[in-house]
């Protein structure tokens, strides 16, 4: 296995962790926005507010992008795998 094949995995499989994570983040970021913006009209400094909707986000984007993630996964997983079965 040459560098050159080792950093072009190495820079798809990173790729892939950000393309993945991306859904629940922006879910995530998504909603704490929307509390804070919640929080700061109403003056309610509560730390704990935006954890539970944050959660419920996360957990609902993964129920909805889950099947996504999955077959991106796999098909990095193939692609890894039939590289490596062509290298000698």
């Amino acid at each position: 296995m040459n560098a050159e094949l080792t950093l072009r995995v190495a820079r798809e499989g990173v790729l892939l962790v950000l393309l993945i994570s991306g859904g629940p983040m922006l879910a995530s970021m998504l909603v704490g926005l929307v509390i804070g913006i919640f929080q700061a009209t109403t003056q309610i400094q509560e730390q704990t507010l935006s954890f539970v909707p944050k959660l419920i986000a996360v957990f609902f984007s993964l129920l909805v992008l889950g099947p996504w993630m999955l077959m991106q996964a796999v098909r990095f997983a193939q692609a890894l795998f039939d590289s490596i079965a062509s290298v000698h």
